[in-house]
């Protein structure tokens, strides 16, 4: 109990270091697409860049911060444990070099081959509306480089992670956040003047935000003494065994990302400001995600890595329970909070300057319906890298597949009755789907772990969320309706939703007997004395 208990705190720790970075990020996140909702509202313009991004973007999910980082955290740890440090820069060195050839390639053929890619991810309503073809290829083009870019960062951060070293790595999304506002919305001031749309700025923008986050990695690097030099072998053993990681991993590491194409596709043909509408949402639900599932996932990763390289399943085991628990004590109110408020969280966060209120009904059912798989997308990216850790890629791989024949069966059904709700819904189902069967596949790979400790936990929570998001919603709607309308009336009353939401459920929870309760209070009181002696 007490190993368990150990070792429980030691991720909690690191997740806690890794969750203020990633608050940090998503703040900043929340604020560029406001910069976007303000200055492009939802349609024409924003649409064409969500469908110019999403190449780049996915396959960043897919390489860099899924197969690649991955892959590579699980062979860099035993590399670390059984041959030394000489060796483990050698392998980075050799991975980074890698790297920079073949996704240095694959962006060459992105850029060259932009308007095929778009064409072929999006339907012909999409292409029929003047100037939004050529608009959307141009911005691909741009920003194809940004996946070499990130892809390099990645091998910085899986370095850097292994090492035990979470807040730096976790930081760099916020530079690339900074760094895309800034820049974006200078070069979209000035885009008209050479005759480009100003929104072309923003998608530079993404190109130079991805140039910091290697940058603020490097200090950290040098201290713990790597440094780039280029070293290239092909028959490296741990570079060998980090590509057959890779190549099940692309598909079984982010089967939602699968899904993404399929969507955007069937999205393309739905009415304009769509793609916007899914977007917008999608960035919102990604701040739960990015605190608990991104934020564990991280932590946990090294530690099963670990448990894995010394044969020590139990520990393992452990490991995982643990972090499932934490997360869903987390994600599931997150869950109703974002259900109950989602019209007044959209409202408040994007409802200005071009984003109109028929965009903040539209953007708000979509989040309702994603937050449905809020646990789903927390937990999967906890549970996946633990495959990874005991090289038992293919049950991803399977995964992968159930997930996307699903999706596409509950779009086909429902895309012309739903429209873009039917894509929302259909991604929430198919990732449960998929977590679900990965929790089976593993409950047998390692014989069995305290999967009846962890439905307990989540039968004991849910209640509790529900009545924490009705009372919210309650309390909300309340104060909306005494302070009256206004920016400010509406801020007033969502903050004082969400304050009450956290209280209720942070006096309710003590009362459940989840041990991860008590590593939750005492890692929240710890940053509480921290912040208040600085």
């Amino acid at each position: 109990m007490k190993t368990e208990h150990s070792e429980t705190k030691t991720i909690a720790r690191s997740a806690g270091s890794v969750g203020t970075a990633v608050f940090a990020s998503r703040i900043l996140g929340l604020v560029r697409e406001q910069v976007f909702a303000v200055f492009f509202g939802a349609g024409f313009a924003y649409d064409a860049f969500v469908v110019a991004y999403r190449i780049p973007n996915l396959l960043r999910e897919l390489f860099a911060e899924g197969a690649l980082s991955s892959a590579f955290v699980t062979v860099f740890t035993d590399c670390k444990i059984k041959k030394g440090t000489a060796a483990t820069q050698k392998l980075a060195r050799n991975v980074a070099t890698a790297v920079l050839l073949v996704v240095g390639l694959i962006c060459a053929a992105g850029m060259f081959f932009s308007a095929d890619i778009v064409a072929l991810i999006t339907t012909e309503d999409f292409s029929e509306i003047a100037g939004k073809l050529p608009l959307t290829t141009q911005m691909t083009t741009v920003m194809f480089p940004f996946l070499l870019l990130v892809s390099l960062s990645a091998v910085g951060m899986g370095i850097l992670n292994t090492l035990g070293i979470f807040f730096i790595p976790a930081l760099t999304s916020c530079f690339f956040n900074l760094g895309s506002i800034i820049t974006g919305l200078l070069l979209s001031l000035v885009a008209p003047r050479f005759g480009y749309a100003p929104i072309t700025g923003m998608a530079c923008g993404v190109v130079f935000g991805g140039m910091l986050q290697i940058l603020v990695q490097l200090p950290a690097l040098a201290r713990q003494g790597f440094s780039y030099r280029p070293r290239l072998n092909l028959k490296d053993p741990d570079l060998v065994r980090i590509i057959k990681l890779m190549l099940p991993a692309v598909i079984g590491l982010a089967p939602f990302q699968i899904t993404v194409l399929i969507n955007t596709f069937f999205a393309s043909s739905c009415a304009q400001g769509s793609l916007s509408w899914l977007n917008y949402a999608y960035r919102v639900l990604w701040f739960p995600i990015g605190l608990v599932g991104v934020s564990l996932s991280v932590a946990t990763l090294p530690v099963v890595s670990r448990h894995a390289a010394n044969a020590d399943l139990e520990k393992l085991k452990e490991a995982y329970v643990s972090s499932t628990v934490l997360s869903l004590l987390l994600s599931l109110p997150a869950t109703l909070g974002l259900i109950f408020l989602a019209q007044p969280i959209i409202r408040v966060l994007f409802e200005y300057g071009s984003f109109t209120a028929e965009d903040t009904v539209k953007t708000a059912i979509a989040l309702s319906l994603y937050a449905i798989g809020l646990f789903a997308f927390s937990a999967q990216k906890i549970i996946v890298p633990v495959f990874y850790a005991l090289n038992k890629t293919r049950y991803p791989v399977i995964g992968a597949v159930i997930a996307v024949f699903i999706n596409l069966v509950i779009v086909c059904a429902t895309i012309e009755t739903l429209q873009f709700k039917a894509i929302a819904l259909a991604v929430s189902l198919c990732i449960t789907a998929n977590y679900l069967f990965l929790s089976l596949m593993l409950y047998r790979i390692v014989g069995g772990f305290a999967a009846g400790y962890i439905v307990t936990c989540f039968l004991k929570v849910l209640p509790l969320s529900v009545l924490t998001g009705a009372g919210a919603w309650w309390v909300g709607g309340y104060i909306e309706t005494y302070l009256g309308d206004g920016a400010f009336a509406r801020l007033g009353a969502l903050a004082a939703a969400v304050v009450f939401g956290i209280i209720i459920y942070a006096i309710l929870v003590n009362f459940i007997r989840v041990k991860e309760v008590t590593t939750l209070r005492t890692k929240l009181l710890s940053c509480f004395r921290t912040t208040k002696a600085a």
